[in-house]
């Protein structure tokens, strides 16, 4: 009997160790930590570009006090963190954090930040120009709203690198559609996409290649005075351009 009982009790003194051992390990030091303590060490580990390390201190420092400027400030530094990290994932957790910055403190004078934000965590996932260009289209839209609602910030000037980049993308789209339609004997469903490149975005940086695609495919649907006249702006405004001298080439 007694060794029954012995047994007993070494069995529940056993199972309460573990049960200890387990409730320790669930306990998390983060959670005891307040709003601005959780930020501070957040921040240490962001200045040491720790940013996957950083990221849980902000997260708290928001769920614990999401509407004091502690919790404002977690809330972007998380974003921001997701942006500094890269990847496509991150990327888009990026975007959907400044969003939700942007939809809780809409009068926040971090407000033109947070636009460009939005604005480069989509271009940064912009599609090869051979695909479909929908983030491509909703990063011009995310620009261009910053551009509108602070035309005289200084993020507005640093957006425009961003915005040449969007638009060369869209142009190469453009290009490269109407490039499949001519090197498949489709030069009547070329013309239009590269004069659309043309009228859209004159500051293309394949301008002369396309100039000499365009002249082609003209040429291919016996439109040569148009073809001519493409040409001769080929000449007269890339003269050295490899284009240029290929078609002096066709032409002699």
């Amino acid at each position: 009997m007694r060794r029954s009982a012995l047994c007993a009790g070494l069995l529940l003194g056993t199972l309460g160790l573990f049960a200890g051992c387990s409730a320790h390990k669930k306990e998390d030091p983060l959670l005891r930590l307040s709003a601005e303590e959780s930020l501070v060490e957040g921040r240490r580990l962001y200045e040491l570009k720790k940013y996957g390390q950083a990221r849980p201190y902000f997260t708290h420092a928001f769920e614990v006090e999401p509407n004091s400027a502690s919790g404002r400030e977690a809330l972007l530094l998380a974003a921001d963190s997701l942006f500094l990290d890269g990847g496509e994932a991150n990327f888009l957790q990026a975007e959907a954090r400044y969003r939700d910055f942007q939809n809780r403190f809409p009068t926040s004078d971090r407000a033109a930040y947070v636009q460009l934000q939005i604005a480069r965590s989509l271009v940064e996932r912009m599609e090869r120009p051979d695909r479909d260009q929908k983030v491509t289209r909703q990063a011009r839209e995310a620009i261009e709203e910053l551009l509108r609602t602070y035309p005289s910030s200084p993020e507005a000037e640093r957006a425009q690198p961003d915005l040449a980049r969007v638009l060369d993308h869209l142009a190469e789209h453009e290009h490269s559609v109407g490039s499949f339609y001519l090197r498949f004997g489709l030069a009547l469903s070329a013309v239009p996409r590269f004069e659309t490149v043309l009228r859209q975005y004159p500051d293309y940086s394949r301008m002369d290649q396309l100039l000499f695609e365009l002249s082609t495919a003209q040429r291919k649907i016996k439109k040569v005075a148009e073809a001519d006249q493409t040409l001769a702006r080929l000449r007269e405004e890339f003269p050295q351009s490899p284009w240029t001298r290929k078609a002096e080439k066709q032409k002699g």
